[in-house]
């Protein structure tokens, strides 16, 4: 008999859709989730820092922009091991290899430290007018 307050975790979330396309899509929904909170939007939803921060991502305020931190580490290693684990899950199928790697490499290169503050193309830069 199996036990309910557990097993719901095996049913599918989303009708006929396979084991590897669930974990290709959570890979892509985290790294999408990921980089639009941490490297795209851009200031604090507070109002009490005087517009220091506006021009900065949340990724270049954690830890005062020091790179290598304990939390930069943990927040760079998370994208890799759902990268690790879904390769492993979609029995390393070399196209949703090639589809779950290029997410995590779009993630990993806005985290290294010659990504921080540079806008790439001048995509996602604010201008301020000084008066």
């Amino acid at each position: 008999m199996p036990n309910f307050n557990s097993s719901w975790v095996n049913y599918k979330v989303i009708p006929f859709i396979t084991p590897e396309a669930s974990w290709t899509l959570t890979n892509l929904s985290f790294n999408f989730g990921h980089y639009i909170m941490f490297h795209w939007v851009q200031g604090i939803p507070f109002e009490n820092n005087q517009g220091a921060y506006d021009g900065l991502t949340l990724w270049e305020q954690i830890d005062g922009g020091v790179q290598f931190t304990a939390t930069r580490k943990f927040l760079t290693a998370v994208p890799i091991v759902l990268f690790l684990l879904s390769t492993h899950y979609t029995h390393y199928d070399v196209f949703l290899f090639g589809i779950n790697f290029t997410a995590l490499m779009v993630v990993l290169v806005a985290k290294l430290p010659v990504m921080h503050r540079v806008r790439i193309f001048g995509i996602n830069k604010l201008d301020y007018e000084m008066d």
